[in-house]
Order: structure tokens, then C-alpha cells, then sequence
């Protein structure tokens, strides 16, 4: 016979938990472990400091292997699907309709997807492989400046957007067009049914979670350390750990408002805002400086690009060691898919409506285009300037990489302004970057509510202000690259199952068939209903 006292009791802790809107398991799991971090970093920053160094190091050598043949793989899943029978699916219903207009899409899609990383290594990374490039190429030669693009157009292209489409891909089709929750764990149906709502599906949250909020507190890092630097430059604040914590608050509070505000108010305008800000910016740079190098070494560095693409997709330094690989190639795929479930939530959520196909060429296409235009505009102005001008910006990349998109514009006229224009930029991707990926955590801790409560989404952006924060105290930008990595490792092996799972999900809607009766049948799993709060807590507390 049931305990009328302790019914009453389960019956109140539902209540309280549907009020949360929250998952219990992932909600409580996930912010246990990061503010253990905070508390840790901050106390212990040296300890942890000597810790993030041996992680990545440990890392890097037993697994860069791997991250380079889970990206590789991505990619050519990727352009196999586009070219598959399964382009014509709507990710939705069939009569469903886009929600956004194209110009606004690419701009959230760009805005969420590069933003203040771009702005960090426009000028920066293409300095760098100038003066220092891998292999046997000569430093600060014809050939290295040749190469430098050819790197930084690979490590921003193709492959990164190949890596938001697999999350965002899987998110909208399992979502929109099966009624699944839009959630990480929904992403593996076909694969273990009905687990996906217990433990399996848990630890796989709390997996993206972690992801999420290191891999935006990576951007955040870097954005707050080149927003100080134009500070500097501009006489405003100086340059100090200090003042980068209190730039972290600042920020944060107004991610906050943006987030509490919504995503078709507050992430959209803010979206449009840096985007429109941005190409002002570009096109100053591209129009006031060497416009036809920049037109022809456009031309020549994405021939360059698709023409070693097979090799440098592959290339793992096994017979030089990884030293650079580790604080490129690796750094970068860790921190694409760290940031996969940010971006690919985001994404979906924007992109209802659209066939595969559409999706697919949109948000691989157009976003690398417009990223290898920018970073021509930026790096290679750096370059030209360095080979045929003044020069002078190797020395200043080399003591201080934030400073380093304010060392070219002042090679240019009108440099306060533009340097101005600049901190405004990185400010606004700050808190884009900031806000949608509080959203996306809530979304996350919530099991798939596309509209968690306000007290999450504020818990949610300080959590991302204050990890960003510790990482700056234990390490600075080498903590910032070990956090990208670390997190990404474990969520790369999902996405691996992730792609196994669309394909299956996909051969059911090739038949015509309901998901569930057509890939389970055979399986013995029972069928289970869309995901519900009621039915989970009813089961988690009640039975």
C-alpha cells in the first residue's frame, strides 16, 4: 500500500520541478562541475594553471589523430548528404516556411558561428604562419605569405561549418520533422530508442553542456583580452587581468539583457547590428588599402585552398612532431566542436523550414565566403604591409596577439575611428556569442523548452562570464586553447553516432514511414511519445 505522506511529498517535488522547468539530473550535474571549476581556479590558480599545460599536452599526442579524421569524416558526410536523395526533406513539416529572411539568417549564422574568434586572428594567425610557418618554407617570404592564407583559409573554412552542420543538421530534422525535443539526446533515437529520455540521454546533456560553456568561454576569453587592447590603444583602460574581469562583467550584464529579451528580439537585432558593423569595417579596409592585391590574392588563396584541401584535411605532422599542430590545427577542430552544440542549437532553432539541401549550401557556402573575405581584407592587407610596406606588424603580433587588428588600422588613416569601430565590433560578437549560447545552455538544461525561464538564462550567462574569467586567471590564452580541446574530445565521439543516426532517421522518411515504427520495429524498443516534463518527472519521481 502507498505511503499517503510520502505520494503527497513526490506530488510537491513535481510541482516545484515543473515550475523550474527543469532537468533535474542535468541542471543539478552540470552546475555542480563548472562552478567546482570557478571555485577551483580561483583558489588554486597556479595548480590549475600546471594542470590545463599537461592535459593538453596529453591530449594532443595520444588523440590529435583522431580529431583530425572526425573532422575529415564530417566534411565528406556532409557534402555526400548534400548530394544524396535526402536534400529534398524539409527539416519540418511540408508545408513548413523559413521563419527568417536570408539576410537575416546569414547573419545569426555568421554572428554565432565565427564572430569574435575571426575578429582575434584575422590579422593575427596570418602574421603568425608569415614569420613563423611550419615545414621548410622561409620565414617572412613570398612563399610563407602564400602559405599563411592558404592555413588560415583552411582553418576557418569548410570544415568548421561541416562541424555546425552535423549538430544543427541533426537538432532540426530530429526536432521539426519528428517532434522530438530539440535537445542533444534526441539526435540519437534511432540509435537507443527510448533511452535517449534516462541516463544516456543525461550524461549526453551534460556532455553538450560542457562543451558549450568552455567553448564559449573560449571566445569570450579572447574577446575580452582584444577588447581591452583597444582600450589601450585608445587611452580608455589599461591592459590587466583586473580590468579584463570587470570587462567580463560588464559584458555578461548586458549578454544578460539580450538573452532575457529573446531570440527574435534581443540575438537578432544584436545579429544584424555587429554583422552590419562588421562589413562597414571590411569594406573601409579593403577599399582604403592595396584593393586589387586584395582582389587577386582573394582570387589566388582560395585556389590555393581547394587545391590542397585533400592534404591538409589529412595532414597530422607525424614525421615532425605536433608542435604546431597543437597550437593550430588541433586548437582549432577542438574548439569547432566544443562549440558545435552552441552553434548547431542555434542554428535549428533558425533554420525550421528549410530542406536539407538549402540548409546544407547555406551554412556551408555562404558563411565561408564570407569568412575567407575577411580574413583577406585583414590578413592580408597585414601582409601586404609587411612585404611591400612599413612592416613592423610581425614585432607587434609576436609580444601581443589582441593587439594585433589595431596594429593595421593604424597603418591606416582615419585610425581612431576605425579602431573605435573595432571595439564596438568585438563587443557586440562578445555579446552575441555570450547570449546565444546562455540560450542554447538553457535549452539544453531544460530537456528541449524553447523557452527556458528568465532565472536560467541569467544563472546560464554568468556561469559562461565567470568560466571565461578563471581561464584568463589560470593560463590566459594557453588555458583558453587546453579548455577548447579538453571538452571537445568526448563530444566528437557523439557527433560520430550522431551522423550513423541521421542517416537511419533519414531512410525512415524515405519510406514515408513514423520514425519510431520503422527503424524500432525490428529493434524490440517500445515506442515512445514526443518527450514531455510531466511524463519524465512522473517517472523520476512518482514511479
Amino acid at each position: 500500500m502507498t505511503n499517503p505522506n510520502s505520494q503527497t511529498v513526490c506530488i510537491m517535488e513535481r510541482s516545484v520541478m515543473m515550475k523550474m522547468k527543469v532537468n533535474p539530473f542535468v541542471f543539478f550535474v552540470s552546475a555542480a562541475v563548472i562552478v567546482m571549476f570557478v571555485v577551483l581556479g580561483s583558489v588554486f590558480t597556479e595548480p590549475m594553471r600546471q594542470f590545463f599545460n599537461i592535459l593538453q599536452d596529453s591530449i594532443i599526442s595520444y588523440f590529435g589523430w583522431f580529431y583530425i579524421l572526425a573532422v575529415a569524416f564530417f566534411l565528406f558526410f556532409i557534402i555526400w548528404l548534400y548530394f544524396s536523395p535526402y536534400g529534398s526533406i524539409k527539416l519540418g513539416k511540408d508545408d513548413d516556411i523559413p521563419v527568417f529572411s536570408n539576410t537575416s539568417w546569414f547573419a545569426m549564422l555568421f554572428s554565432a558561428g565565427m564572430g569574435i574568434g575571426l575578429l582575434f586572428y584575422s590579422v593575427a594567425e596570418p602574421v603568425q604562419h608569415f614569420s613563423n610557418p611550419p615545414g621548410a618554407t622561409a620565414p617572412e617570404s613570398i612563399e610563407a605569405a602564400r602559405q599563411a592564407i592558404n592555413l588560415t583559409f583552411f582553418h576557418w573554412g569548410l570544415h568548421a561549418w561541416a562541424i555546425y552542420i552535423i549538430v544543427g543538421l541533426s537538432l532540426a530534422y530530429f526536432g521539426y520533422r519528428h517532434d522530438l525535443p530539440l535537445s542533444i539526446r534526441s539526435t540519437l533515437y534511432p540509435l537507443i530508442g527510448d533511452r535517449i529520455y534516462g541516463v544516456t540521454g543525461n550524461i549526453v546533456e551534460v556532455m553538450a553542456i560542457f562543451g558549450t560553456v568552455f567553448g564559449v568561454a573560449t571566445s569570450l576569453g579572447l574577446g575580452v583580452l582584444q577588447i581591452n587592447s583597444g582600450l589601450n590603444y585608445l587611452g580608455v583602460l589599461p591592459e590587466s587581468t583586473f580590468n579584463q574581469i570587470i570587462l567580463i562583467i560588464g559584458i555578461t550584464l548586458a549578454a544578460t539583457i539580450s538573452v532575457v529579451s529573446g531570440l527574435t528580439r534581443g540575438i537578432r537585432i544584436l545579429s544584424e547590428m555587429n554583422l552590419g558593423f562588421g562589413f562597414v569595417l571590411m569594406m573601409f579596409v579593403i577599399l582604403i588599402g592595396p584593393t586589387i592585391f586584395l582582389l587577386s590574392s582573394f582570387v589566388q588563396g582560395t585556389g590555393d585552398y581547394l587545391q590542397n584541401l585533400i592534404s591538409l584535411t589529412f595532414n597530422t605532422d607525424a614525421y615532425q612532431g605536433i608542435e604546431w599542430q597543437k597550437s593550430w590545427t588541433m586548437f582549432f577542430w577542438g574548439w569547432w566542436i566544443s562549440w558545435s552544440p552552441f552553434v548547431g542549437m542555434f542554428i535549428a532553432r533558425i533554420s525550421r523550414g528549410r530542406t536539407i539541401k538549402e540548409f546544407i549550401s547555406g551554412v556551408l557556402i555562404v558563411p565561408t565566403v564570407v569568412t575567407f573575405i575577411w580574413i583577406v581584407a585583414f590578413g592580408n592587407t597585414a601582409l601586404y604591409i609587411e612585404l611591400f610596406g612599413s612592416g613592423g606588424l610581425v614585432q607587434v603580433v609576436s609580444e601581443s596577439v589582441p593587439i594585433s587588428l589595431f596594429a593595421l588600422l593604424e597603418n591606416l588613416p582615419l585610425t581612431v575611428l576605425t579602431s573605435t569601430l573595432a571595439t564596438i565590433v568585438v563587443a557586440t560578437f562578445f555579446i552575441t556569442s555570450a547570449d546565444s549560447g546562455s540560450l542554447v545552455v538553457c535549452i539544453l538544461a531544460t530537456g528541449g523548452d524553447p523557452e527556458p525561464s528568465v532565472y536560467q538564462r541569467v544563472f546560464w550567462a554568468f556561469s559562461q562570464g565567470a568560466v571565461a574569467a578563471v581561464l584568463l586567471l589560470t593560463g590566459g590564452l594557453a588555458a583558453l586553447q587546453t579548455a577548447a580541446v579538453t571538452t571537445a574530445l568526448p563530444f566528437s565521439i557523439i557527433m560520430l553516432f550522431m551522423c550513423w543516426s541521421l542517416v537511419k532517421g533519414l531512410k525512415a522518411s524515405e519510406t514515408g514511414s513514423s520514425l519510431k515504427s520503422s527503424v524500432f520495429k525490428n529493434n524490440g524498443w517500445k515506442e515512445t511519445k514526443p518527450y514531455k516534463w510531466y511524463e519524465y518527472l512522473k517517472d523520476q519521481y512518482l514511479t
